[in-house]
């Protein structure tokens, strides 16, 4: 069963977004931009690299570089259980 995002954001998943450049398959000098986002952990980002693998095994166009960022969106201490609401006027 697939975790929702909160379940996986409370679990240490965190943002992850890459921009990969890559070499045009016909014209080798150009290089184009895929840019790539997926929920993954830190510090070892498993499946940023198996899409990087993926890339290189199925894709005609060889990566020149990639270049990535991580953000967790909310940490386990960051979030709070709301037993009730109280509401004036």
């Amino acid at each position: 069963m697939k975790m929702s995002e909160t379940e996986m954001m409370l679990k240490g998943y965190g943002l992850t977004t890459a921009e990969m450049f890559y070499r045009m398959p016909d014209y080798t000098s150009v290089l184009n931009t895929f840019v790539w986002q997926d929920y993954d952990l830190a510090p070892d980002h498993p499946r940023l690299f198996k899409f990087i693998e993926f890339w290189r095994d199925e894709i005609d166009g060889p990566l020149h570089s990639v270049r990535f960022t991580h953000r967790k969106m909310i940490a386990p201490g960051a979030w709070r259980n709301v037993q009730g609401e109280f509401t004036l006027h």
